[in-house]
């Protein structure tokens, strides 16, 4: 029998009415019909204060998606920002506060290895999504091991081995020195190395100085170094020791060796300028995303757009900063996993979205992409090698792929 207009359009409407009542939102702490509140902690002091900007860059990031997007799925982004002095009892007392004090939904690119790995156990028994979080350790690419946690930079691991595949392809019978940072970040390089050179490591490598995060300066390691006969010099340390060490050497009367430095410490502003122009021409890094100072980008759509993001919405911030860049980047790959998120904003469901993830960031260069799934948390697996001129970085050859 067929349903008359008045009853099939009321029972279109019921259905609907039961759609909507089963699809209502679903929320954890930090999340609302209005709002969803983010937190991070971030080096605004200590050691690692130079990567402490980025708090400044995700800021500016989800102003310009609440003005301009009237935020995510109509609900605001708003993040709070924690100092944890880069020191992993502060990163726990702070990751604490934020979750329990101020309620955010999640966790979100928190900074370091090592404060990354204090807070873990915490926020697994919290489960509580370690978002994006801002380490290239290869600790975090274990699923099992991981069950709330995701990167979002490039594995320093990786980015070692390919420093010494291409080492060993451009530089036949190279004597390599390797400075090494006493901790997981070091640590990794040091893996990388071995794996690239294989058996011949013990060969290759003529010296092996190592510093900690506390120490003043690298200036003794750096001579030792350059006493050693190396012609190649391999720097796993962040922004402030890698500086000096490059300063030390460009002092040194007579070595003038062939320097790589992890992408990490890449920052021209940060890093190259205060190491001083003369020594940092011709070191070699590799690149994930674009500079947005380098003229071979100068029409790039996806550059216009980040320049024009920073002169609107971050203006005292530094277009070339490799934090800004990488904040910028990353934002897009969080909006992209809380709009599928959609209205299922439960920590579970965030978390789920994140290791579903295969995006595009326009600031990416092109053919890297940023791939997540349950069974592979590595995000980047290609890498473009780059050297210093003097003023830009310039790419050499294609890609170097993950093996």
């Amino acid at each position: 029998m067929r349903l008359g207009t008045t009853c099939g359009a009321a029972l279109v409407g019921a259905l609907m009415a039961a759609g909507a009542v089963g699809a209502a939102p679903k929320y954890d702490p930090g999340a609302s019909d209005s709002e969803i509140l983010i937190g991070i902690t971030a080096p605004l002091s200590g050691p690692a204060s130079a990567y402490g900007v980025a708090c400044q860059a995700h800021d500016a990031y989800f102003r310009m998606i609440n003005e301009e997007k009237g935020g995510v799925n109509g609900r605001k982004l708003k993040l709070l920002c924690e100092d944890d002095g880069f020191s992993p009892p502060r990163a726990i007392e702070q990751t604490r506060k934020l979750v329990e004090s101020s309620g955010v939904l999640f966790m979100y690119n928190s900074l370091g290895t090592s404060t990354n790995s204090a807070v873990q156990p915490y926020l697994i028994s919290m489960e509580v999504p370690q978002l994006l979080l801002n380490s290239g350790a290869s600790k975090w690419l274990d699923p099992a091991a991981n069950p709330w946690q995701t990167s979002s930079i490039p594995q320093n691991r990786t980015e070692a081995e390919i420093f010494a595949r291409h080492i060993l392809a451009t530089k036949p019978g190279a004597k390599v020195a390797v400075l090494q940072q006493s901790d997981d970040y070091g640590k990794d390089y040091v893996a990388g190395l071995k794996l690239g050179f294989g058996d011949a490591y013990g060969k290759i490598v003529v010296a092996h100085e190592t510093f900690e995060l506390s120490d003043p300066t690298v200036d003794s390691q750096m001579l030792k170094i350059a006493s050693s006969g190396a012609d190649v010099v391999v720097l796993g340390a962040l922004a402030k020791h890698a500086a000096q060490a490059i300063r030390k050497m460009g002092e040194i009367q007579g070595f003038k060796p062939q320097i790589y430095l992890g992408w990490a410490s890449s920052g021209i502003d940060s890093v190259l300028v205060p190491a001083g122009v003369a020594a940092s021409t011709g070191i070699i890094s590799t690149a994930v995303i674009k500079h947005p100072d380098d003229p071979a980008w100068a029409n790039d759509a996806g550059v216009k757009t980040y320049r024009a993001f920073m002169d609107k919405y971050f203006p005292a911030g530094v277009k070339s900063s490799i934090s800004n860049v990488y904040a910028y980047a990353t934002d897009e790959v969080l909006v992209d996993i809380l709009t599928r998120a959609g209205d299922d904003l439960t920590r579970a469901n965030i978390n789920k979205m994140a290791r579903q993830t295969d995006v595009q960031p326009s600031m990416y260069i092109d053919g890297v992409r940023f791939t997540i799934s349950t069974e592979d948390l590595d995000p980047i697996k290609a890498f473009q090698l780059i050297q210093f001129d003097g003023a830009k970085w310039n790419q050499i050859g294609e890609p170097f792929r993950k093996k």
